[in-house]
């Protein structure tokens, strides 16, 4: 059956994924491992009034230009523009607060997972609840929209995640996967649904200040391979404005980029975890016992599946990496040897191979907005160094490099002092594009093994499409079963064992770079 066939018959699987700077769309075929056609969109988060927000416009632009230009793909390479699919999916960014009333109206901006305003409801939902709620959790967003006694508050009909926002305006069903659920309020893994326990807590706390029960107002919880409704004729249209897009194609749970990211690495087993870089970075372990105790650095979150893991989430990952990068390009322009952003990537990251494993005594603080590990309320993107210090070329974008991990890299120190166990960390997102520099360097930060597939380089879009033609197989394999006999038994697979002058040289640069936060809090009240 050739690929034509498989795209007109609607053999395929659709998955669309909202990072924070690009909405990518990714089209599989019967083989989850053959990406048949890819699509995107770049957008950016706002500050206004304060708070880091979308417009919600602008969701449905992105939607429709990234559909459009992998429709266009498809043609390209096929020979056919797709008018169906086997199923859909749809993923998101985690976390934030998208709050509604009773006729389907947003009440106040999207609030995205990068704000920080929430530090009382955090605090107090956390010695309620006896877990660690961090300040981008929608739980955290929402209460403090009550302490604040925010004028919308009585109209809110339903809150949701920008993953389950736009999977209800194409299906109408108010879902959201277990795994985008688990970063609204804590999920009971036995149950894989709110923890009820902790929802009486809540409603103890909060008493009569919400106009409904928090259960009423959070979308219902859906493990991995659950039917999650269909496309709608308006939904079709939402996202296909040219009306060549049929209804009636099933959707799979909506679920968080976290989740997307733990399938397009095949971490949901226990001992495995990943790590993806973009905008913000974070580390998923999944665990195979509860830990001792609540920790501040830490979420518990799930897989797709329902399972537990720990989560280090940092809210600063390569952006400030990116924006040095972006200099040289301009260098590069202006001495009339123009290279392009890849190759500018490929020659720095190579150069910083020839740097001390202690990045020479340099410091980079990838701080651009505020980060809770490091107990920082704002940022502000330093680079430091001492007079003694080897200020080369190669020290620099190692240092630069090893900042990515800084705060990564604090979060993690917990899970081992937990005593938690690691056989195999897969990393993706677009430092890792460059073989063997960020993977070697995020083994000596983690000293455990990095792993880095081909699989992986679609990320999340390719996790969700994963995720949607997981519906067809639901039945008869679990999500671990299916991910290792249908998607990665044949998975080329790249591992980089920690360097022992690695793992030496990152530990003394994160010494320093703990020392060195009081000079990044001083920044902050200062500038």
């Amino acid at each position: 059956m050739s690929t034509r066939d498989d795209i007109a018959a609607g053999r395929t699987s659709l998955g669309i994924e909202l990072g924070s700077t690009r909405i990518k769309a990714c089209l599989i075929g019967p083989d989850a491992t053959d990406v048949l056609a890819t699509g995107s969109f770049a957008w950016e988060n706002r500050l206004e009034d304060g708070l880091w927000t979308y417009a919600l416009d602008e969701v449905w632009t992105g939607l429709q230009a990234a559909y459009a230009d992998l429709v266009t793909d498809a043609e390209a390479q096929h020979g056919i523009r797709p008018d169906t699919f086997g199923a859909i999916g749809i993923s998101a960014m985690m976390h934030g607060y998208l709050a509604f009333d009773a006729q389907g109206e947003l009440l106040v901006p999207f609030r995205t997972w990068r704000n920080t305003n929430t530090g009382v409801a955090a605090a107090a939902l956390s010695e309620t609840l006896g877990v660690n709620i961090p300040l981008r959790w929608s739980i955290a967003h929402l209460h403090q929209a009550v302490v604040d006694a925010e004028p919308h508050v009585p109209q809110l009909d339903f809150v949701t995640t920008l993953a389950g926002y736009v999977h209800w305006r194409l299906t109408g069903e108010r879902v959201l996967g277990v795994g985008d659920a688990s970063g609204m309020f804590p999920i009971d893994s036995a149950t894989a649904d709110y923890d009820a326990a902790m929802l009486e807590d809540y409603a103890a706390l909060v008493g009569d200040r919400l106009p409904a029960s928090l259960t009423a107002l959070l979308p219902a919880v859906q493990a991995a391979g659950a039917d999650a409704g269909a496309l709608t004729a308006p939904g079709a249209a939402l996202l296909d404005p040219t009306g060549t897009l049929r209804a009636g194609i099933p959707l799979c749970p909506p679920e968080g980029d976290a989740g997307t990211g733990m399938v397009a690495t095949n971490a949901v087993a226990p001992r495995t975890g990943n790590v993806s870089a973009g905008t913000s970075i974070f580390a998923m372990v999944v665990l195979e016992r509860p830990l001792s105790e609540a920790h501040e650095e830490l979420d518990l979150v799930t897989t797709p599946a329902g399972d537990a893991v720990a989560m280090v989430h940092c809210n600063n990952g390569a952006s400030e990496l990116a924006a040095w990068a972006g200099l040289f390009t301009r260098f590069s322009a202006a001495a009339g040897q123009p290279l392009d952003d890849d190759a500018v990537f490929d020659v720095l990251f190579r150069e910083a191979l020839a740097g001390e494993t202690d990045a020479g005594g340099l410091l980079a603080y990838n701080h651009l907005a505020g980060e809770p590990i490091a107990g920082l309320t704002a940022g502000r993107p330093l680079f430091v160094r001492t007079p003694d210090s080897d200020f080369s070329l190669a020290n620099f974008v190692r240092a630069q490099l090893y900042g990515v991990f800084g705060t990564l890299a604090l979060g993690m120190q917990t899970l081992t002092a937990e005593g938690v166990g690691l056989d195999r960390m897969f990393a993706h997102g677009g430092m890792f594009r460059t073989a063997g520099v960020a993977q070697r360097f995020l083994a000596g930060a983690l000293a455990a093994p990095v792993a880095v597939g081909e699989l992986a380089s679609e990320g999340g879009a390719w996790g969700i499409a994963v995720l949607a033609s997981y519906l067809a197989h639901a039945d008869d394999l679990s999500l671990g079963a299916y991910l290792d006999e249908h998607v990665f038994a044949a998975a080329s697979v790249s591992v980089a064992d920690p360097d022992p002058a690695d793992v030496a040289g990152f530990s003394s640069y994160l010494d320093r770079y703990r020392a060195g936060l009081a000079v990044e809090a001083a920044a902050v009240a200062s500038l």
